[in-house]
């Protein structure tokens, strides 16, 4: 099974379970069924943004200086300001 086939399965599975849950399929009692379960897809996606964002955050608090990748970049950058001037380009 792939990845994308796995995936697949486990949404459809929590979409017919919130489905059953939501057409009132499942039994609960009254005030989960009429003021938790309409709100579950709101709360699952606020949920997931702020996973989300908790771990952009955290890949830029963790990022790593990497000074031979400056170098390189900046060896980089001089070699084509040398071939644009020698082209007649002003790249000051």
């Amino acid at each position: 099974m792939t990845r994308a086939q796995q995936t697949i399965s486990i949404g459809s599975l929590i979409s017919s379970l919130y489905l059953a849950c939501y057409l009132h399929l499942i039994p609960f009692p009254t005030k989960v069924q009429e003021e938790v379960i309409p709100v579950i897809p709101f709360w699952t996606l606020v949920s997931f943004g702020a996973y989300l964002l908790f771990k952009l955050g955290w890949g830029v608090f963790t990022f790593n200086d990497v000074p031979e990748a400056h170098k390189e970049l900046m060896k980089e950058i001089e070699i084509a300001r040398g071939e644009l001037r020698s082209k007649g380009v002003d790249v000051d």
